[in-house]
This record gives structure tokens, C-alpha cells and sequence, in this order.
């Protein structure tokens, strides 16, 4: 059953002003234990991305994509870690949260170093 033109609108705009999720995920090769770390406004969005990047073998970190050409998908795992807490003060800046909180995941799982794939 296909909605009315009017409703399609109105789930449409819904959508668009919906805040998705912002947060940090991180992707696990689940053979050497290696993890790459990332954030987004859209944290779900930008882990969808991150694989069909690597499924298409454009993924900016080069030592992750030679990884996952070599190992296949089936040796990695994405999880989202840790999520923004939405807050209703005016002077709430998700961005700002959001650097915070994948400034901390980066240092406690050492992704910089050589138990993960982002460049210090």
C-alpha cells in the first residue's frame, strides 16, 4: 500500500528534521585485533559509508582497506561504542561533544599506536 502524496510529504519533512544519532563506532579486524575509530553527526550513516567504502575499495585509510581486501569482510566487525546524550540546553554543541567523546575512545583503545589503524 503506497501512502498519499500528502503523507509521503509529511513522512518526507519528518525525516528530514529528525536528529539522527550522532556518536563514535569503531571497526574491528577480528583477526589481529586491530581497530580503526570514527565519529559522525549520523554515526550510523557514516558506518554504512565506512563499509561500502571498503566493499568498493575507496576507503581513505589505506592500511584498513589492504586489511580487509587481504582477510575479507567476514574478519571485520563495526559496533558503535559510545552515543552524544542529547541535551535540551540552547547552548548544546553536538560537534563539540562529539570531538570529546572520540578524543576519549581514541586513547583508550590505542588506535593511533600499532593496535589500530588511525594516524596519530
Amino acid at each position: 500500500m503506497n501512502p498519499s502524496p500528502s503523507t509521503r510529504r509529511t513522512l518526507v519533512k519528518q525525516y528530514k528534521d529528525s536528529v539522527r544519532p550522532a556518536g563514535v563506532f569503531v571497526i574491528r579486524n577480528l583477526m589481529s585485533g586491530r581497530v580503526y575509530v570514527a565519529g559522525s553527526l549520523d554515526v550510523e550513516g557514516a558506518m554504512n559509508r565506512a563499509r561500502f567504502e571498503l566493499n568498493l575499495r575507496s576507503h581513505r585509510n589505506k592500511a584498513l582497506q589492504r586489511d580487509w581486501v587481504a582477510q575479507g569482510a567476514t574478519h571485520f566487525g563495526f559496533e558503535v561504542i559510545d552515543r552524544v546524550k542529547e541535551r535540551d540546553d540552547p547552548a548544546f554543541d553536538r560537534a563539540a561533544e562529539l570531538e570529546k567523546l572520540l578524543e576519549l575512545w581514541r586513547e583508550e583503545l590505542q588506535c593511533t599506536t600499532d593496535k589500530g589503524y588511525n594516524t596519530p
